[in-house]
Order: C-alpha cells, then sequence, then structure tokens
C-alpha cells in the first residue's frame, strides 16, 4: 500500500530484496515531486540501510512502513517493523576490514542529521533518520534536531532505552548489507 499526501508518504512492505529496489524508486520519486532531488542519494542509502536490517534481523515477520514525511526544515525517514528488540550499533573499530556487514547504522549516522530508535510498546520498534532540507541549509548556521516529546536525544552510537534491556542477550546486534 502506497499513500503519499503533499507533505507525507508511507509504504507498507515486506522487507524482501525486490522490495527493497522498489522502495528506493518510490522514495526517489517522492523526493522529486518535492523538488528535493539534492536528498534522494542520502535517503536512498539510509532507507536501504534500515530495510535491510529488518529483512536480516525482524521476527516474527519481515513486514515493515517506511514512511516519509517533509517537516518544515526536514525530511524525516522512518521504518517501523514488528521486532521489539532495538538494534546495536557496533564500534567501526570492531569490524574486520573486509567484513561485509555491521556498518549499516554507522552508515546511516553519517549520511544523515540526526537518527534514532523508539520502542514501539510490546509490538515492535521505529528507526529513523533525518536530513535537513535545502532551505534549511541556506537559513543559517544548523539548529539542534527538534524531538517529539517522549523522544530520547540520538546521537551516533546511542543506546535507546533502558540499559538493562539493551545488554540483554535477546537482543540481535542490528547488522546491514546493501542489498544490490
Amino acid at each position: 500500500m502506497i499513500s503519499h499526501p503533499s507533505r507525507h508518504c508511507t509504504v507498507e512492505l515486506q522487507a524482501l530484496p525486490s522490495r527493497i529496489g522498489q522502495v528506493r524508486r518510490i522514495v526517489s520519486a517522492q523526493l522529486r515531486y518535492w523538488h528535493l532531488d539534492s536528498l534522494i542519494d542520502r535517503a536512498t542509502l539510509g532507507v536501504t540501510e534500515l530495510l535491510t536490517n529488518v529483512h536480516l534481523h525482524a521476527r516474527p515477520d519481515k513486514t515493515c512502513t517506511v514512511e516519509i514525511e517533509l517537516l518544515l526544515d526536514r525530511l524525516k525517514v522512518s521504518v517501523r517493523d514488528h521486532d521489539p528488540r532495538l538494534p546495536v550499533a557496533e564500534d567501526p573499530g570492531d569490524i574486520a576490514p573486509l567484513a561485509t556487514r555491521g556498518r549499516g547504522l554507522a552508515m546511516v549516522a553519517a549520511l544523515s542529521e540526526s537518527w534514532g530508535v523508539l520502542p514501539d510498546g510490546d509490538s515492535g520498534k521505529v528507526v529513523w533518520f533525518t536530513l535537513p532540507t535545502p532551505a534549511a541549509a541556506r537559513t543559517g548556521p544548523a539548529r539542534p534536531p527538534r524531538r517529539a516529546a517522549g523522544e530520547k536525544p540520538a546521537h551516533p552510537f546511542a543506546e535507546v532505552g533502558e540499559p538493562a534491556e539493551l545488554h540483554s542477550p535477546h537482543h540481535a546486534p542490528a547488522r546491514s548489507v546493501v542489498a544490490g
């Protein structure tokens, strides 16, 4: 299912490799429609990483929702899945130089203005990132990212949630590979 009002686009899908490519094309088309062509590469790379994590790690199923929202001065991209386990960003120094997995969340952190994870009750989580829109970049110095009520600040490799839960052996590390 795809919905796309003037400032919001939602896509529900199974996070399978063939569907990930389709979502990249949908995100690209929506950003072109919003005249945000300069954000296409970063937004599609970020959404690819998040969907790949769902494909590789989410249980019990791969069903998820991708949402892109054009806010006043930023683009917010989020992926909601049905697995309540929170991703854990690996320290890039701990990843073998030739490893093909483990850098996904580090890439999302590097390409975005901010990112984070929000638990969605017992039914899943939302992983999100923001990109400044070109108009925001021209208005002056960067402002700290806005957070919705109840959101914790997102810092690269920050843990979100209760520390005891994050270090529980039941949480799988978030890893990603870019699906070709």
